[in-house]
């Protein structure tokens, strides 16, 4: 047996023997109420002055029996520690509410019916009293909406839940305003993120959803949801060096529960990110499909990532897009597939407009004036592809066809120069001796011998693996390439011997006599022989390499004497 201290006026009042309490001021326990498992012996006169819903239960017992009534109140929010607290204050004990009790009192307060009718002050008054005092605090708000969950339906229809998202919104797009304009942006963004992982799904759900419709910035919000999946799906960790700014208690959060938890609560958070363009960093987007495919989360969960990919891929980093092939039936090192439907995607936004307009004319200056916009991001995605196309090459197992048809996803106008295709090329070559020699001339069509530098060019004319009839067209393109600058540039130079005279006289005829009459075509006509020169030995350099070729070093020598003549 224990007394129950509740400080200088308590002692005398309650004492609890197990389960059970007994009321001790000296006056008849008339009255025994069952709450849950525990059972108060009472005098029932404190309790009628405040509860309706006790005075109504009483008044009916007492027209069944004269004797010492007993009740059962099993449905009372919070259980028996809730109405504890309720009937110290029926009998006058000083009353401590915090923010996690309050919704309890409150809900308890409503379903005994403990309002201004049943005497001045009481418990419903008492406790909106402190709700409306916590609503104006945002750590006090957090833990209120978390105690919520434990009388729900209550809570629900009290609309403590709904008010208290309320003035959880108002606080983060303001704050988030206020601080924006005050403070840096590392620093601001992110200060309600971490609060907001210690609430339900559910309430989390609510929440985030309200705050978006208030204004918030769509990054923001996607950021707040990744965070809080970062939070409750390890996977998610795993695979960066993201780190949290303090640990959460796993008593005050949702648990990380089974595999099948994880993979519902990473569904449902994908499909609350805004679905705009760029609001996620590609980085991440890729890492919720890695782990969506580990969880083996459902198909549409795996379609809207990489659709949401496929709008940005020309923000994704290699090292991102190397997705390890996860399937029960492994037959490539990295999901080949996946990529190809990401790139698809991509595709299906930009192709149209770049294919609706007239054909493709290059200036001068070498940029497009038909679907400039379009070619950029295009551009950019055929370069990561080409570098991809390079890594999975290593593998032996990567069929030829798989290949080609990844390869060809990008229009061969999106390839400003095709190294990084040959490349690529060269790789899967070496890392698959046993092709035949059609094989390896059909998959040299990939590349366009005429859009390689002179480096690669160079390169391919030495390569062992390339097949002779490619060599022997990429000899000709640079051979070729070699004569149409040489041409050019001494119509240049013709031209400046032609003007010279002339643009002499006019500038000695000047009055300030201050330009030098030569600085002009002599320099021109320097840069002219100096490029003369080095054509010159790039084709000498060209011709060694031919030579070096076995077998086939007569036809090389009569194609460059035929187009010298």
């Amino acid at each position: 047996m224990a007394l129950l201290k509740l400080g200088s006026k308590s002692d005398d009042i309650f004492r609890r023997e197990g389960q059970t309490w007994l009321c001790t001021t000296g006056l008849a326990s008339d009255v025994t109420i069952e709450v849950g498992e525990t059972s108060f012996f009472l005098h029932k006169f404190p309790l009628l002055s405040r509860s309706g819903l006790l005075k109504k239960l009483f008044a009916d017992s007492s027209n069944e029996a004269e004797s010492s009534s007993s009740l059962q109140l099993h449905e009372v929010p919070g259980g028996d520690k809730t109405f504890e607290m309720i009937t110290k204050f029926c009998y006058g004990v000083k009353l401590e509410i915090t923010p996690l009790n309050v919704v309890r009192l409150r809900c308890a307060a409503e379903h005994l019916q403990m309002n201004e009718k049943y005497g001045e002050g009481n418990l419903v008054e008492v406790v909106e009293t402190f709700l409306n005092e916590v609503f104006s605090n945002w750590t006090d708000s957090i833990k209120v909406l978390q105690t919520c969950e434990e009388v729900k339906t209550y809570a629900e229809d009290l609309r403590i839940v709904s008010r208290c998202i309320d003035s959880l919104t108002i606080k983060a797009c303001s704050e988030d305003i206020l601080c924006s304009d005050t403070k840096s942006q590392a620093s601001s963004d992110d200060w309600w993120y971490e609060d907001l992982c210690l609430l339900s799904l559910p309430l989390y759900k609510r929440l985030i959803l309200s705050i978006e419709s208030k204004g918030m910035k769509h990054e923001n919000v996607a950021a707040s949801l990744i965070y809080y999946l970062k939070r409750f799906v390890p996977m998610m960790n795993r695979q960066s060096s993201f780190n949290d700014k303090t640990s959460v208690s796993q008593e005050t959060t949702p648990s990380r529960g089974s595999e099948a938890n994880q993979r519902a609560l990473l569904e449902e958070i994908v499909g609350l990110i805004p679905n705009k363009k760029c609001v996620t960093p590609s980085k991440y987007l890729l890492r919720l499909l890695k782990t969506a495919m580990i969880l083996h989360a459902n198909s549409s969960c795996i379609e809207n990532l990489e659709k949401r990919i496929g709008s940005q891929l020309d923000q994704v980093e290699l090292v991102d897009l190397l997705i390890p092939n996860m399937g029960y039936s492994v037959e490539t090192l990295y999901d080949i597939d996946c990529i190809q439907r990401i790139i698809d995607h991509f595709m299906s936004m930009y192709q149209p407009s770049t294919t609706a307009t007239s054909p493709l004319c290059i200036t001068e200056e070498g940029s497009l004036i038909g679907g400039v916009d379009a070619l950029t991001p295009m551009t950019i995605v055929a370069n990561l592809l080409d570098a991809y196309l390079a890594e999975v090459a290593l593998d032996v197992n990567l069929k030829l066809p798989k290949f080609q048809a990844l390869a060809a996803s990008i229009p061969d106008f999106a390839r400003p120069l095709d190294d990084g295709l040959y490349h690529a090329i060269d790789v899967y070559l070496k890392a698959h001796p046993w092709l035949i020699d059609s094989e390896r001339e059909q998959f040299c069509r990939l590349m366009n011998c005429q859009k390689l530098s002179l480096e690669a060019s160079t390169h391919a004319a030495q390569n062992e693996r390339v097949p002779l009839r490619v060599i022997v067209q990429v000899l000709f393109f640079e051979q070729l390439r070699l004569r149409t600058s040489i041409s050019s540039w001494l119509f240049v130079s013709d031209n400046l011997e032609n003007t010279q005279s002339g643009n002499l006289e006019f500038k000695k005829s000047n009055r300030n006599g201050q330009v030098d009459p030569t600085q002009g075509g002599e320099t021109l006509r320097d840069r002219v022989s100096e490029l003369e020169k080095e054509c010159s030995s790039i084709r000498n350099e060209l011709k060694k390499l031919v030579k070096t070729k076995k077998g086939w070093s007569i036809f090389p020598r009569i194609f460059f004497r035929k187009h010298s003549s």
